[in-house]
């Protein structure tokens, strides 16, 4: 198998991903999985395609990630790497359509108005 690459993003964050047959390595900006995320909780989002497929062993994952905050980026690298494992096998597709991590979620910042302090916020009213 040659190498597979493909993007994720997600709010400010993009990652691109480039899998490769292997033993479950996951690198991110040339550090490793744990030492990039140290929450249990966001290593525990970025694996869960591949525990879903029951692969997390037999690939090595190398991951270019900017932009964005910690979690916003461990949702992109999620979305990036079921991209990859759907080009790998286009059959397990329905399993990770089901669970919806090849949905990209569309929610973003919403731009600040001008006249107002935020999006929605406004200024304090004084009636007198």
């Amino acid at each position: 198998m040659e190498q597979i690459n493909a993007v994720g993003r997600r709010k400010a964050a993009i990652a691109r991903v480039f899998v490769t047959e292997g033993n479950g390595e996951i690198t991110i900006n040339k550090r490793s999985l744990d030492v990039y995320f140290p929450s249990s909780i966001l290593q525990f989002i970025v694996k869960q395609p591949l525990n879903l497929l029951e692969v997390a062993e037999k690939y090595n994952i190398n991951v270019n990630l900017c932009g964005g905050g910690y979690k916003g980026q461990a949702e992109a690298l999620r979305l990036a790497i079921a991209r990859a494992l759907v080009k790998i096998n286009a059959d397990d597709k329905a399993a990770l359509r089901a669970a919806g991590f090849v949905t990209r979620d569309p929610r973003a910042v919403e731009r600040k108005k001008p006249g107002r302090p935020k999006a929605r916020k406004r200024f304090q009213f004084s009636k007198r």
